[in-house]
């Protein structure tokens, strides 16, 4: 098995961020507070816990950063802010396997902005893996979507947040080719972070006096979610490209639908396992492409 420079395997790093990622959706739900002071903890609490790595091992590269490569990191924070604010609002409206297969829509965005944002051209496996994994992703939902009211809105805005998805992981693979994943992360995050803690105090939302349980989702998502799972994609954009890290992401779907029956009940069907399935499917078809490519 052919590893990189931290002895990691390629396709064993996207297996844990597909995990890791999956817990998110949980944490949100679990914590009691505003969706923009979640988004804020989630990044904020990551980019601290990042801030003295990258002070050792990345300062001069993240000094030596060009304008043009800061306002890039700025924007691709900025999408992937939009992202959180959208997504983590959309699960106080519709359920949590609903909310996730629509913010898991970004390979079709994906696949209508990378030709215009980044001059790369989907693989015909990356093609078929993002229509596969679509399908499964409708799938997932098709028993469970809104046919109205507060729940069409937050399927509103979990697509919305798949939409943001898509420009934050097209920005960040121009950025991230060019960066360390610690440079990277820490500018990405932290111009996230910057983002939505303004949104926080701007708009005067509660930052201190929550519960125990609270915090704990806040680390969670910090930690694992965040540090962990989108670590983990950030790190295969070097090697992978948007189309295949787009459909990884449909992996997010299975895990959160199997962890929110386990804690909220939410009904988990024989029609989520297809798929489910279909998803898992996908996101071979295009790792096998990508091992034909050379990286």
């Amino acid at each position: 098995m052919q590893k990189i420079d931290t002895n990691i395997p390629r396709y064993l790093a996207l297996g844990i961020g597909i995990a890791a990622v999956s817990t998110g959706a949980i944490f949100a739900r679990l914590a009691d507070a505003h969706p923009v002071v979640i988004a804020a903890y989630r990044v904020g609490l990551a980019t601290l816990i990042i801030a003295p790595v990258a002070w050792f091992k990345a300062r001069d590269e993240i000094i030596n950063l060009s304008g043009k490569d800061f306002a890039l990191a700025g924007l691709s924070g900025l999408f992937l802010a939009l992202h959180f604010i959208a997504w983590i609002s959309s699960l106080g409206y519709t359920s949590i396997a609903n909310s996730v297969v629509l913010v898991n829509t970004n390979p079709l965005w994906v696949g209508l902005f990378t030709f215009f944002m980044t001059g790369e051209r989907l693989k015909r496996s990356s093609v078929a893996g993002i229509i596969i994994g679509v399908a499964g992703g409708v799938i997932i939902g098709a028993d469970d979507f809104a046919a109205g009211g507060e729940a069409l809105f937050g399927d509103f805005l979990a697509l919305s947040g798949g939409i943001c998805a898509a420009f934050y992981l097209l920005l960040g693979r121009n950025l991230r080719s060019r960066l360390s994943l610690t440079a990277y992360i820490t500018v990405c995050y932290g111009s996230a972070a910057v983002f939505l803690w303004l949104v926080v105090l701007l708009c005067g939302l509660q930052v201190t006096g929550y519960d125990t349980g609270t915090m704990a989702s806040f680390l969670g998502l910090a930690l694992i979610s965040q540090l962990t799972g989108h670590t983990c994609f950030n790190w295969a954009l070097k090697w992978f490209s948007p189309g295949l890290i787009a459909v990884a992401l449909l992996g997010e779907p299975v895990g959160s639908s199997i962890l929110a029956y386990i804690i909220f009940g939410e009904q988990f069907t024989l029609l989520k396992l297809a798929g489910g399935a279909l998803i898992l499917a996908a996101i071979y078809i295009s790792a096998a492409g990508e091992k034909k490519q050379p990286v």
